[in-house]
């Protein structure tokens, strides 16, 4: 008699909760690494309130996303780290588009959110990809047996101004999946902090209400300093 692995009931209710159109509408909007509001994610997924107060509830016992509350405000957002690569990895399993563009509107943020944006807490999209591809071209970060950043690559980010947290309990650097590119970008300390540090000194600035970013004439200078990037290429 084959006895069942006792991991399976609680894998089964984890899977279960990745298996709805609301809550994976939620969970992919919560990529952008910020807190959103019930009524944010509500409107976001197009449900009412109340239905989206018990998705929510569930994907927080589950341990998927960490609730705040600010007077009478819930905010809720991603776990963490763990959580946000789980999603993103279960996104780049998603064969092509799920669908065409309904309008102008949608094709136009869709060829926002490929051409460049933020993976939770790293860059993303051609942009993700074409940084990552600087990187590993000048020698500061190797893809041969996984990634990891070189001495020089260290030095670089040191050098560049770009402070790495050496105590986080994350990988220094990390392969994610890109679900546009087919390709990996990096993740990980570097990637969060060049990311960080791309938003904050004013390189690339968000866009609309996704998480689409693009690149300013600053960072296209500084990209072109730094890592030798065809302006072009960031555009």
């Amino acid at each position: 008699m084959t006895t069942r692995d006792p991991r399976a009931t609680a894998l089964a209710r984890f899977a279960a909760l990745f298996a709805d159109e609301t809550r994976a509408a939620c969970l992919l909007a919560l990529l952008d690494g910020r807190a959103w509001t019930a009524g944010e994610l509500a409107r976001h997924a197009g449900v009412a309130a109340s239905t989206l107060s018990e998705h929510l509830g569930r994907l927080v016992a589950g341990g998927l996303l960490a609730e705040e509350r600010q007077g009478r405000h819930r905010y809720v957002r991603l776990a963490d780290a763990r959580i946000a690569q789980l999603v993103e990895d279960l996104a780049a399993q998603v064969p092509g588009p799920a669908a065409r563009p309904r309008n102008l509107r949608e094709s136009n943020a869709g060829s926002a959110m490929a051409r460049g944006r933020t993976c939770y807490d790293h860059l993303a999209g051609r942009l993700g990809i074409a940084v990552t591809d600087a990187l590993t071209a000048r020698g500061l970060l190797q893809q041969e047996t996984g990634f990891a950043l070189t001495d020089a690559g260290t030095e670089w980010f040191d050098s560049a101004g770009i402070a790495l947290d050496r105590r986080s309990r994350r990988p220094l650097a990390r392969a994610c999946l890109d679900w546009t590119e087919r390709r990996p970008h990096l993740a990980g300390v570097a990637g969060a902090a060049l990311c960080r540090h791309a938003l904050d000194t004013g390189w690339c600035v968000r866009i609309g209400s996704e998480r689409a970013v693009k690149v300013t004439a600053a960072g296209e200078r500084a990209l072109s300093d730094l890592l030798g990037m065809d302006a072009a290429a960031l555009r």
